[in-house]
């Protein structure tokens, strides 16, 4: 599932090759992935119009109108990425922006999200208005006042209104680098806490944004969460597994204790 490190490459393929050129054609290949807008004013607003510089808000993607109020948003669901290529298209690229020397593809094959027109800055308001800040711009002060102090903290985490931006493999190995257990309650958390929670989010969020991903490295609990021996790479032991706020959910029982 493309969480904020998967987004924040999303936006550099955006903004590395189709900003500020102009969109030559653009071809709706499933409307199905269209939420809230048909094909046709999705053509009549872009067709000869160019991308502004695109920015992320956590598993959002803003794509402005150069010139106008309007925006396109991206969301990329469980399993939506934005690429350019050129060639025959894949057959989960739904739909096509045109330009002169290559295509933008929004590529999806669940279809669980998809592509949203806001008609102005007021529209992109009410889009985004369930949303959190970024998780990688919240500051070590922000951090006590976001979480919900009755909640545990995975469930606080993945969040999408209190952080945008952290999904399942990227709550999960927040919590195991900083030693947290995903069952404790906010409410619990001491200010030393606290700051381990917020140093190892924007570490592991660094490191993934580079990655383009939550890496699978061998030293990390995402390189070990789908082995058969389920083994904390950290100290050996038998990893635990449960759903929490009806989300799988991967920790050490020994290094994170409840």
């Amino acid at each position: 599932m493309p969480e904020l490190p998967d987004v924040e490459g999303f936006r550099r393929v955006l903004a590395g090759h189709a900003v500020d050129r102009p969109i030559r054609d653009v071809v709706v290949r499933d409307a199905q992935v269209l939420r809230d807008v048909t094909p046709d004013r999705v053509r009549e607003t872009l067709i000869g119009q160019r991308f502004g510089p695109p920015r992320r808000l956590g598993k959002w993607l803003l794509a402005p109108v150069a010139g106008r109020n309007q925006t396109m948003l991206f969301h990329f669901g469980m399993t939506g990425s934005l690429r350019w290529e050129d060639g025959e298209p894949h057959p989960h690229d739904r739909v096509v922006f045109v330009f002169d020397d290559g295509e933008l593809r929004y590529r999806d094959m669940r279809k669980l999200q998809g592509l949203r027109l806001a008609a102005d800055e007021a529209a992109l308001a009410r889009l985004l208005a369930g949303n959190g800040p970024d998780a990688l711009e919240v500051s070590q002060r922000q951090l006590p006042e976001l979480l919900p102090a009755r909640r545990q903290l995975k469930a606080a985490l993945v969040d999408q209104a209190v952080l945008s931006g952290l999904g399942n493999l990227l709550s999960d190995e927040i919590l195991w680098q900083a030693r947290l257990n995903p069952r404790r309650s906010v409410a619990t958390l001491e200010p030393g806490d606290f700051r381990r929670l917020h140093g190892t989010m924007r570490s592991v969020l660094r490191t993934s944004v580079k990655a383009g991903c939550v890496p699978p490295r061998p030293s990390w609990l995402t390189g070990r969460r789908d082995e058969p021996s389920g083994s904390c790479p950290r100290c050996g032991a038998t990893l635990s597994h449960a759903r929490l706020g009806g989300r799988g959910t991967v920790w050490c029982p020994q290094c994170q204790p409840g």
